[in-house]
């Protein structure tokens, strides 16, 4: 069994305020958790243009893992209301 992680450090564009960032950040949760992964913002909770997003998601197979990551991971790049900072990618196996 594989467990992935995503840690993305995301600067948004025209955001003045808390309730803007919410109504940024919650359609892209909803959109990532379609790929079949938990997602959830982690940090960052008082800064209105800095997000900092996790998704993880257990699987049988390295390759499925490999290649959700990867749909997560580009489909949070081409948003264009937002600049995708950072991406940290974590992997466990059965050998950690």
């Amino acid at each position: 069994m594989f467990l992935g992680a995503l840690e993305f450090d995301l600067l948004l564009g025209d955001v003045h305020s808390l309730k803007q960032k919410r109504s940024v950040i919650r359609p892209i949760l909803a959109e990532l958790q379609r790929f079949g992964v938990s997602a959830a913002e982690g940090g960052e909770h008082d800064r209105h243009r800095r997000s900092l997003l996790g998704v993880a998601m257990v699987s049988s197979g390295m390759d499925h893992l490999t290649e959700v990551l990867d749909r997560c991971e580009r489909h949070v790049a081409a948003r264009p209301e937002l600049q995708l900072l950072a991406v940290r990618r974590r992997i466990f196996g059965p050998e950690d």
